[in-house]
């Protein structure tokens, strides 16, 4: 009897230690990046086939089970995609899966994007299930309970979580219920004389000073300058809405019968905003709309030497004197690089 409790004892305490060996020790066989998908209605047996797919060999399932019992996990794994990154232990996926801490991946909607480059960044996130690929824009904004909404500027720029599942409806939803609340923050701390009389021209104006720079301090310059247009009835005359009236026939160089041509974006032609946003903009931008620099300057103009920096101006004859020193810039620029490439044909 004594023989036998030690060789029982033995036995024992061989399983213990080769469980817990088992529990603690990293998975053998992954690669970085590799994950495991738990679908509803997958059992232990399952999820461990699927492991032995991406290439685990460790561990019983008897061993799975014990381990799943021990944290509390049988039965209650959860749905979702699971990392299997190298180092990961048995007792670290069963804990994960048990938490349901699903891998969380990132879209980023970047500020000064239009709802084209938009939309073509969620064709290529492969993870999100596409949804909104058959749709053009209006029934996009039906599907998101808008219809009749113009896209253009309704999605805030950030960055989004997501998971395994997700669509990218589900991305657009959340990015249109952002912009909703930061614009309405905006507007609930615009100055009081403010010029721009709905939340949909604070929009447009925001729309307009990203895409006019990204210098954060000029931002509340720059939107102030526009105020002071608007209740002069100046012209805005911005480049970057007379792009956004081209549409795809920009080719990236935007030319002086551009200017002249009528549309309803061409702010050279047409007083007052443009009828839409021409972009996304950040909450920086529309903060800066409902906050606008006070002071007398009416002109800016590229300072030309690659920082995105602005030369501002209360005068006309201000502005041209800015004007031709953009241009001697712009000129000894161009200069530079000739040079350069002169001389780099003749070291070849």
């Amino acid at each position: 009897m004594f023989v036998l409790l030690l060789i029982a004892a033995g036995v024992g305490a061989y399983l213990w230690q080769r469980y817990n060996s088992f529990a603690d020790a990293p998975l053998a066989g992954l690669r970085a990046g590799e994950s495991l998908v738990v679908e509803r209605g997958d059992s232990l047996p399952v999820i461990v086939r699927k492991l032995r797919e991406a290439g685990v060999r460790q561990g019983q399932l008897v061993e799975w089970r014990a381990l799943a019992r021990q944290l509390g996990a049988a039965g209650k794994l959860q749905v979702g995609e699971y990392a299997l990154e190298p180092g990961t232990s048995p007792r670290e996926l069963l804990t994960a899966m048990r938490d349901g801490k699903v891998v969380r991946r990132r879209f980023t909607i970047v500020e000064g994007w239009n709802i084209r480059e938009l939309r073509a960044a969620l064709a290529r996130a492969k993870e999100l299930a596409q949804e909104t690929a058959a749709l053009d824009d209006a029934a996009l904004m039906k599907a998101l309970g808008q219809p009749g909404q113009h896209p253009e500027g309704r999605f805030l720029p950030e960055t989004y979580l997501f998971t395994r599942g997700d669509s990218d409806l589900d991305v657009l939803k959340r990015a249109h219920e952002a912009m909703d609340r930061a614009l309405a923050a905006a507007w609930e701390r615009r100055v009081p004389d403010s010029v721009l009389k709905t939340p949909d021209e604070m929009l447009v104006l925001a729309s307009i000073v990203e895409k006019e720079t990204g210098i954060a301090e000029e931002r509340p310059r720059i939107a102030g300058l526009f105020e002071r247009r608007l209740q002069i009835g100046m012209r805005l005359q911005t480049d970057p809405t007379v792009i956004y009236g081209l549409g795809t026939n920009y080719d990236g160089n935007l030319r002086k019968v551009h200017l002249t041509t009528d549309t309803p974006y061409n702010t050279y032609t047409r007083t007052g905003l443009p009828p839409t946003p021409i972009a996304m903009p950040g909450a920086d931008a529309l903060q800066a709309v409902a906050r606008p620099q006070r002071g007398e300057e009416l002109y800016f103009v590229a300072v030309g030497d690659g920082s995105g920096r602005h030369l501002f101006a209360r005068t006309l004859a201000e502005h041209e004197a800015n004007v031709q020193r953009y241009l001697q810039k712009y000129r000894q620029a161009r200069a530079a690089e000739s040079a350069a490439g002169a001389q780099a044909q003749e070291r070849q």
